[in-house]
Order: C-alpha cells, then sequence, then structure tokens
C-alpha cells in the first residue's frame, strides 16, 4: 500500500495510486440536505482538507474530462448526482494568516481572498469574459468586500454559479483568543471589523450567484459573532448521519490491516503478533470519537491510523512514537486554553475522573469562553474529549483513547514539574521503569516517585492529596517510557484496577506486567495501615482472578500504600 500521510490533494492521492478510504457517499447526502450552506467542524487532522479537496474535484465544471479516472471506481461514481461538474468553484484556507498584530492579520486576510480570487478568474478564463481585465480591476482595489461583489457580478454575467470552500475558517480566530486578547478578536470580527465584512459580502453573493458552501474548521467559536453577518448557514456537525463521515470506522480500519503484512512486522520487530492483535492495539490507541451520542459506529482518527502505517513503512520495524511530534504541537494549543484557575482546575479533574458529565455547546463566543461548560465544548471539538456514555440523563464525556490521554498526562506533568520546581535524571527514570517491566522490581520506580516528587511538594500541597493525583502522578512519570502502557481504573468484571502496567509492544524486552492498588494515609492515620494491607491485598487477590489475566505470565502485584509525602510501604501479593 502506499500510505497518504499527509497528503490532502484528492486528485494526486488518486492518480498517484494511493490508498484511500472511499467517503464519497456523503457527497449525495450532503447535496440532498435541505440546507445549502454547511457548516461543519472536526478536530485537527481529521481528514477534512481531502475532503474538501475531493468535493472541490467532484463539483469543478473543469474536471468533468477526468471525473471518471478520478471517481469512476468510486461510490460517487456509480451514484453521480445532477450537480456534479456543474459549479466554478472557489476555495479559501485561513490556515497561514500572521495573527502578531491586527494590521498583519488584515493584510494577509486580504493577500489569502485576493490570490485565490485571481487563481480562481485564471482557471475559469475561457468561462468569464474579460477576465484579465477583472484581474487588473481587482488588483487595483484595496476594500475587499467590493474585490468580492466583483467577482459575483463576473460570474453572473457569465451565468455560472460559484461552490464556496473555505477550510480552517477559524484558525486566526483561536490563534487569538489563546493570546487572551479580547480587544483584538473583537476588532477584526465584530461591527466593522474585515473579517465581517467579507462573510457579509459572501452573504450577499448567495442572492446571485453563491449557491452552496461548505465551511469546516475546529470550533465554533465564531458563529455567534458572525451572526448577522452570516447568519444561513446549517451547523451539520453532530448531524448522526454524518458522524463517520471523516475519520476511519472498524471495518475501514480492518480493511487497511487485511492488506499488511503482518508476518514481515512480526519478524522485523521482535513482536508476536496477529491480525487480530494488531487490530486491538490500533483500537486502544486511536479509536474513540463518537460526534453523535446516537451514532452507531465510533471512528478511528484518521491521520493518526495513516501516520502508523506510514512509519511501519519506512521502517519495517513497529513505530516507536504513536502519533507524530506535529499532531502533540496542535495539542500543545491545550497550555494556551488554561487562561483561568478554573479552567485549569477543570482540566484537572478531567485528567482525575477520566472524563466529566457536561453539555456541548454548539455555538459560544469569546466572551464566554470562560464558562465551564463552553471550555469542555471546546475540548470536545478539539478532540480531546467525546461521548462516552449517559449517567442521569446527562451525557459524560470522556477522554476517546489512549494516545489522548497521553496529551492529557504529559500537560499534567509539565504543570507539576513547573510549580513544584520539580528537577529529575532522565536516566535514573528511565533505569527504574525499566527495572519494573525487565527485572520485575518495583521499588526502584516507586521510590523515584517518592524522592524526586512526592517529597518535594509542600505542605499545602497535601491537604488535597488523596490515592487518585498520586496516581496521576505515577501516570504522568510513566508515560515517559515505552515499557509500560499504564491502564488507569480499567474494568474487570471483579471492578477496577487502580493501575494495570500492561507491557508495551515497543519493548519486546519486558516481561513482566504489574497490578498496583493504591492507598493513601495521613500522618494521623498510620494505625490504619494493618487494616489497610489486609483490604488492599484482598482486593488485588480479586482483580488477578480475572479472566482476563488467567493464563497470563510475569503479571506481579504490588499493594503500595504511602503515608503522608515522605514513607511509603510495598506488599507484593
Amino acid at each position: 500500500m502506499k500510505i497518504p500521510y499527509g497528503i490532502s490533494n484528492f486528485k494526486a492521492l488518486r492518480e498517484e495510486k494511493y490508498l484511500y478510504i472511499d467517503k464519497t457517499k456523503y457527497i449525495e447526502t450532503i447535496e440532498n440536505l435541505n440546507s445549502k450552506y454547511v457548516f461543519f467542524i472536526r478536530p485537527r487532522r481529521f481528514g477534512k482538507s481531502l475532503f474538501l479537496s475531493t468535493l472541490e474535484h467532484y463539483y469543478d465544471i473543469n474536471s468533468a474530462n477526468f471525473f471518471q479516472e478520478l471517481f469512476g471506481s468510486l461510490y460517487i461514481g456509480k451514484n453521480k448526482t445532477e450537480l456534479k461538474n456543474s459549479y466554478l468553484v472557489l476555495k479559501l484556507n485561513f490556515s497561514a494568516l500572521d495573527t502578531s498584530s491586527r494590521e498583519k492579520l488584515e493584510r494577509s486576510f486580504k493577500l489569502t481572498v485576493v490570490d485565490e480570487i485571481l487563481g480562481f478568474l485564471f482557471n475559469y478564463q475561457s468561462i468569464i469574459q474579460n477576465a484579465e481585465e477583472i484581474k487588473k480591476r481587482i488588483e487595483r482595489t484595496d476594500d475587499l468586500k467590493s474585490v468580492l461583489l466583483t467577482l459575483l457580478k463576473a460570474v453572473k454575467q457569465a451565468d455560472k454559479k460559484i461552490y464556496l470552500i473555505i477550510d480552517e475558517y477559524d484558525h486566526f480566530a483561536n490563534d487569538i483568543i489563546a493570546m487572551g486578547d479580547s480587544v483584538f478578536y473583537k476588532d477584526v470580527i465584530r461591527a466593522t471589523g474585515f473579517v465581517r465584512d467579507f462573510y457579509e459580502a459572501v452573504k450577499i453573493g448567495t442572492e446571485t450567484v453563491i449557491d452552496r458552501i461548505f465551511i469546516t474548521g475546529i470550533s465554533p467559536v465564531m458563529l455567534d459573532d458572525l451572526t448577522s453577518g452570516f447568519n444561513m448557514a446549517s451547523n451539520l456537525t453532530l448531524d448522526v448521519n454524518l458522524n463517520e463521515m471523516l475519520g476511519f470506522t472498524e471495518k475501514e480500519v480492518k480493511d487497511i490491516v487485511a492488506n499488511c503484512d503482518i508476518e514481515k512486522l512480526m519478524k522485523s520487530s521482535n513482536i508476536n503478533m496477529e491480525k487480530n492483535d494488531l487490530m486491538h492495539e490500533l483500537k486502544k490507541n486511536y479509536n474513540g470519537y463518537l460526534f453523535n451520542k446516537k451514532a452507531k459506529h465510533r471512528i478511528y482518527n484518521p491521520d493518526m491510523i495513516l501516520y502508523f502505517f506510514d512509519q511501519w513503512g519506512k521502517s519495517d520495524k513497529y513505530p516507536e512514537k504513536l502519533i507524530d511530534d506535529n499532531v502533540k504541537t496542535d495539542y500543545g494549543r491545550l497550555n494556551r486554553l488554561m487562561i483561568n484557575e478554573e479552567n485549569r482546575t477543570k482540566l484537572e479533574e478531567i485528567i482525575e475522573h477520566g472524563g466529566v458529565v457536561a453539555k456541548i455547546i454548539t455555538r459560544f463566543s469569546f466572551d464566554n469562553m470562560n464558562d465551564e461548560d463552553n471550555f469542555i465544548s471546546l475540548l470536545f471539538y478539539m478532540g480531546l474529549l467525546t461521548n462516552d456514555s449517559i449517567i442521569y440523563g446527562e451525557t459524560k464525556l470522556g477522554i476517546p483513547n489512549y494516545v489522548t490521554k497521553e496529551i492529557f498526562w504529559e500537560y499534567f506533568n509539565k504543570k507539576l514539574r513547573k510549580e513544584h520546581s520539580l528537577r529529575h535524571s532522565t536516566e535514573e527514570l528511565a533505569k527504574a521503569i525499566w527495572q519494573a517491566g525487565i527485572h520485575g522490581e518495583i521499588t526502584p520506580f516507586i521510590d523515584f516517585i517518592s524522592t524526586n516528587v512526592l517529597k518535594k511538594l509542600s505542605n499545602r500541597d497535601l491537604i488535597q492529596f488523596d490515592e487518585k493525583y498520586i496516581k496521576m502522578i505515577i501516570l504522568s512519570y510513566l508515560v515517559m517510557s515505552n515499557v509500560f502502557r499504564p491502564n488507569s481504573e480499567k474494568e474487570i468484571e471483579n471492578g477496577y484496577i487502580d493501575l494495570y502496567l500492561e507491557k508495551d509492544l515497543r519493548t519486546p524486552e519486558a516481561e513482566y506486567e504489574w497490578l498496583l492498588e493504591l492507598k493513601y494515609l495521613k500522618k494521623s492515620e498510620e494505625k490504619q495501615i494493618e487494616r489497610a494491607k489486609i483490604e488492599g491485598l484482598k482486593q488485588l487477590k480479586r482483580y488477578a482472578n480475572s479472566s482476563e489475566f488467567q493464563g497470563k505470565k510475569n503479571l506481579k502485584k504490588a499493594l503500595i500504600i504511602f503515608s503522608g509525602k515522605s514513607d511509603y510501604v510495598i506488599v507484593e501479593e
């Protein structure tokens, strides 16, 4: 297989015979909707740009001659709609705008629009009369609204219709929000701001030649602020019928795996695995997204799946990194969203409990970003939370998969080290985790946590100390190594395990796995230690008897009782 990691040009992907997961049935679905103007958002790197490129080539009048080559073998090629190849397509991408100042943003915004319009006139010069003259007129015009209206008039004279596609509509707005600059934001988007002017011109265009619009981004943050200037788009982000439009279903991932040479991977990586085992790994790492709580199927992150197979193909080894560093950089925006203590506290609560009960807000503005429901909703739109379950009639949002949990744990670890000025030897940490996985010795790692973290926390921190907080600390340090894949509160038939340290396939040398039960006693409660031992060992025994662990070799069990911030006891069962 040729893996199209990072390729978002549909024509190039098809012509060069890359893997393509057919999503073209949704072209038909969207076309049959009541609304012609669609607003649809998904997390970063979730296949939006490729889908927009697919729309572009399907509807572009200039693509008619190679329709069969691009779409003939796909669903939409066999189920053509009346509107195929019937539009002049104007495609805008606002991902690369300069947000360093209001002036630079306005200049780059206008330049992006004008450049795309000039390219549009070049592409359709055989259709639009006097295209060269119109180009010169546009180049002499400073007012963006006038530029767009000039184009609309030219298309109307040609008796044609426009399909407008806007990618990353909110990219620059999210940057400004992350800066916390409300004046900057309001100045460009509200009242007489140039962004509002642009969308007002688009709205005017829908009365004449702009027949269809498809807008994508990662959040609905600008919807409220653009309402009067652009209030006709239907927000279909949570539409149950479009839940699987972007991302990969279980069946689609299975189809990819079916074409993989698993034996080659096993041989080169010294890993004992079959195709079902690989699916299990992929599901834990990358699956879990459910954008409508009533949808039937959870979705895999497509970028992460393609990255995995791309790395595998390049190195012939099981990928050392589960996600691209660029993706982690994207999610690094999480740090910039912590604009107040309430958000930081709520995020720690989410990490501690693995989720939160909340309502998804479908539109909100900069003014109420500090509102708890809006903050949690933004995490949902970013792909850091997803629909998990229904509790007492309310929606619980959970962390979708293991790699997303890693992002949360790494955030917590960085915050912990920064706030408490914690320093440690990377080699010492690596060695301690290695000893637990390779030699079956858990004491060096627990001693590392006690010496380098717990003892250095202030007495004030101990006020809210409990098992869950210690567990968060342990998890945040374990993810720095590829020896274990830690599972928190893993559900089995006999209860919930505090920590299950599962062997990570990236370290085939690891022989041991661990079931850990954590207890915390305040200094004043030290007399209860024997009682805690009896209770903890009973829990460990019950967990170990679960069917999932029957027949597992080298599964070790340990009860760890922390007392205050300096003492601990380890009892191996």
